[in-house]
């Protein structure tokens, strides 16, 4: 008898993903997608990958031209780092601390506190900072009373109704502005420190509520401000490396260049219509998954053709940030001066600089890069103010304004002059929009966006605008909403 072969059962074809946008919520996203089976296809309307990370060459330096730490209050960016092989290459920064700029003086930026917000007023750093009036201002905190919360609260009406106007103008404006590059007037605080309301209502006071928070996320309650980050031995841009060449070699699609311009509902899943960035062909692409990776304004405007309930929803966008980084021969730096680097107070005269950070003071690795007696020098620039301050100053627009600029502040708040022959090299970055804008009343409308999408099958919308700003936030959200949305289908 001659044996019949057995015929094997054809295999399902896997499931489509278009993931549009390639900065790290889209890469992250992606990468959950694929581990999860699907054929996956990432679009993204530039020539590069990673958004708000990004590498320049400064006088023969690669360095980091955008987000260059990571906040260390989770373990989800670190355990990407280790599932992408980096975990080796996670460096601390120096323990120097940073500093903050006041009217007349700078001052080290007190220890255990959210947002500048002290934990406790009576510290030695904190009622440096404040004066005794200050502190005896912040202190009634421990005393008034605390009703849940309800309505939506600015970060600058929680903490003036708190714990007063010094601590607001002197410790939590220069950190909210150099984090946040906004007014706290115009941030929801359940946005930019989520939790902190509620766990104020557990714990009777804004000042334990702090200290309750930072014993959640593992904090030393004797790190220096600035401690509670981690960095990347050559760069956090070797994360976008790593993250794009693991989806390559997993069989990820990577197509940069082409924008999508449309997104329509198919009987079964979904086509993104879509344009060759340099005004080339358009084309579509169908999957029955789609994850929109785009900054607030163009994720919501993209997702209102398919979703029309979206209309008018857009996010106020965030401020232009632009960052100027100085290459210094200048061993006068040597001690470090002012740390890991200085935030600085809007009402301190003369600086017009948000913050610097002193990268070679604050990454021992960039130190033995550059060199004995030379200093990298990072200044930041753009605020979004609060349109109803005293006085708006005018800030620094042109290249040629940026670089003198920083030279000037850089020399106030380094104490240390520097000329323009101290300068080795120099680069402006703009980043338009980079930083979500998280103002009051923003994490409603988050919910109402995410769950008007969340009613469409095979749809999911990520970034830092949803997620909350900064890598600890957009990693691990962007991740979940990509399982979740996975297992919705699958």
């Amino acid at each position: 008898m001659t044996a019949v072969p057995h015929a094997e059962a054809p295999q399902p074809t896997p499931a489509r993903a278009v993931v549009v946008g390639g900065g790290i919520s889209g890469l992250c996203a992606a990468l959950e997608l694929r581990r999860s089976g699907l054929d996956v296809t990432v679009i993204e309307a530039s020539d590069r990958w990673g958004g708000c990370i990004g590498v320049h060459e400064v006088a023969g330096l690669a360095l980091d031209s955008g987000a260059e730490s990571f906040a260390t209050r989770t373990d989800a960016v670190r355990g990407l780092l280790e599932e992408l092989g980096l975990a080796g290459d996670i460096v601390s920064p120096h323990p120097s601390g940073a500093w903050v700029q006041l009217p007349g003086r700078a001052e080290e930026l007190p220890k255990a506190g959210v947002l500048g917000i002290p934990s406790n007023p009576w510290a030695a750093e904190v009622r440096s900072a404040l004066g005794l009036w200050g502190s005896l201002r912040a202190s009634f905190d421990r005393y008034l009373p605390v009703r849940a919360p309800s309505a939506n609260a600015s970060v600058a009406a929680l903490v003036r109704a708190r714990m007063g106007r010094r601590v607001l103008n002197r410790l939590v404006t220069p950190v909210v502005g150099g984090v946040h590059s906004a007014d706290p007037a115009l941030l929801d605080v359940d946005m930019v420190a989520p939790g902190l309301r509620a766990l104020m209502a557990r714990e009777g006071s804004l000042g334990r509520a702090v200290a309750a928070q930072r014993a959640r996320a593992g904090a030393s309650r004797d790190a220096k401000a600035g401690s509670a980050v981690g960095g990347l031995r050559g760069g956090m841009n070797r994360l976008v490396a790593a993250l794009v060449a693991r989806l390559a070699d997993d069989g990820a699609v990577l197509v940069s260049g082409e924008r999508a311009e449309r997104l329509d509902r198919l009987e079964r899943g979904w086509r993104v219509g879509t344009e060759a960035s340099d005004g080339g062909a358009s084309g579509s692409r169908e999957a029955e998954l789609v994850v929109v990776a785009l900054g607030g304004p163009a994720a919501v405007e993209l997702l209102s053709d398919a979703v029309p309930e979206l209309a008018g929803r857009e996010p106020v966008p965030g401020p232009e940030v632009k960052l100027v980084t100085l290459v210094l021969d200048k061993p006068e730096l040597d001690s470090r001066p002012r740390g890991t680097g200085v935030l600085v107070a809007p009402e301190a005269p003369g600086i017009q600089a948000k913050a610097l950070t002193h990268a070679t003071a604050k990454w021992d690795w960039l130190a033995d890069e550059a060199g004995p007696g030379t200093h990298v020098v990072r200044l930041s620039y753009g605020r979004a103010h609060d349109p109803h301050a005293a006085h708006l100053v005018r800030e620094p627009e042109t290249d040629d304004e940026l670089f003198r600029a920083a030279l000037a502040d850089a020399s106030a708040l380094l104490t240390v002059p520097i000329a323009p022959d101290d300068v080795l090299g120099w680069d402006v970055v703009r980043w338009e929009g980079a930083l979500p804008f998280a103002t009051v009343g923003h994490r409603g409308r988050v919910a109402e966006i995410r769950g008007l999408v969340a009613q469409q099958p095979g749809l999911a919308v990520v970034g830092g605008w949803a997620a909350g700003n900064g890598l600890a936030s957009v990693v691990p959200d962007a991740r979940a909403q990509a399982r979740e949305l996975a297992a919705r289908v699958l």
